[in-house]
């Protein structure tokens, strides 16, 4: 089965979030995005740009690829 790309960057996102013992708000305050965009990712509900991608994975120390791998 093939994971739709919006499914793997919602599912990393929370994942590596979690593995860092981060709320939503907590996250999304060092990226520097609203909560609720971030609750939105990572229900897969948002598509976001790759410049979000970017913000995203700044606070995680990975790349914009890794989360969408």
């Amino acid at each position: 089965m093939v994971v739709e790309i919006r499914t793997r960057l919602a599912q990393n996102v929370r994942r590596l979030r979690e593995a860092r013992g981060w709320s939503q708000e907590d996250y999304a305050d060092r990226a520097g995005i609203h909560r609720t965009y971030v609750s939105d990712i990572e229900r897969a509900r948002r598509n976001p740009t790759i410049t979000v991608v970017e913000k995203l994975a700044q606070p995680l120390e990975v790349t914009a690829s890794e989360l969408i791998a």
